[in-house]
């Protein structure tokens, strides 16, 4: 039990990290510092899409006697469909946008800010839970050593995620604390979906190669839609490329090292 407390909890201490970082600020966020922490974010997510989500999928796939390639390519594409029917319903704002997307709805700006977050932070708790079902039911494609790499390098990804949430809210006048409420309660989506997806570990046996992909569709579908065009947006775009590869790198060492 203790395991998965620790497994689940691990990404949700990176956002309140990161948003903690508010505490710190004397101006608001430096536009390098932000191309370079959205880049490294995107690093990680690619990297963990791949190694601990699309290639388990694969093999469990193949353990199961059907063909190795159909349930990462099917579950990826509904990861990606998921997030988009999410990102055209939730009314939210991305940071240095002035336009809401989603549904209408009249929300503060700082509410649809951390509402754009919180929905792209979906992905990563179901990436935790899925893997955490995974050494519950004892496959052995996982491992919880593995389990705490991924959830490592997400924590990894929130902290830039939560200081990029909470140090722009105070830049636009709020105080430092309820920056950091806001920016803590972004994540506070992943160990709920985490904990969801564990309690439903029966059911999802049979279907986690599926649900694998699932979620790694719907993390890329967050790098490809916000995270890069965030990173090259305007001048000092190889500043965000830097970042991506960082991120990438260390993704990679942290999920083949320990898992």
């Amino acid at each position: 039990m203790n395991n998965i407390l620790i497994g689940v909890l691990i990404p949700f201490l990176g956002t309140m990290l990161g948003s903690a970082m508010v505490f710190f600020m004397k101006n608001e966020i430096n536009k390098k510092v932000q191309k370079l922490l959205s880049g490294f974010a995107a690093g990680v997510m690619i990297a963990a899409s791949i190694w601990s989500l699309l290639i388990p999928s694969i093999e469990m796939a193949e353990e199961q006697g059907i063909l190795s390639w159909f349930p990462a390519a099917v579950g990826f594409i509904l990861g990606i469909v998921f997030l988009l029917v999410l990102d055209s319903v939730i009314p939210h704002m991305h940071i240095d946008s002035k336009k809401p997307e989603g549904i209408k709805a009249k929300l503060k700006n700082t509410t649809m800010l951390v509402l754009a977050v919180t929905l792209h932070n979906i992905p990563e708790g179901m990436a935790v839970g899925v893997v955490l079902a995974g050494t519950l039911i004892g496959n052995l494609n996982m491992t919880f050593a593995g389990t705490i790499a991924l959830a490592i390098g997400i924590a990894i990804q929130n902290f830039p995620e939560g200081a990029i949430i909470s140090m722009p809210l105070k830049s636009e006048g709020i105080s430092k604390t309820r920056a950091f409420i806001y920016g803590t309660l972004s994540g506070i989506v992943e160990p709920i979906a985490a904990i969801i997806t564990i309690l439903l570990t029966n059911i999802v046996e049979p279907i986690l190669p599926y649900l694998l992909s699932f979620a790694a569709g719907a993390m890329i579908y967050v790098v490809v839609e916000e995270l890069i065009p965030e990173s090259q947006m305007g001048e000092h775009s190889n500043i965000g490329t830097i970042g991506v590869a960082i991120g990438f790198v260390i993704m990679m060492i942290l999920d083949i090292a320990l898992g």
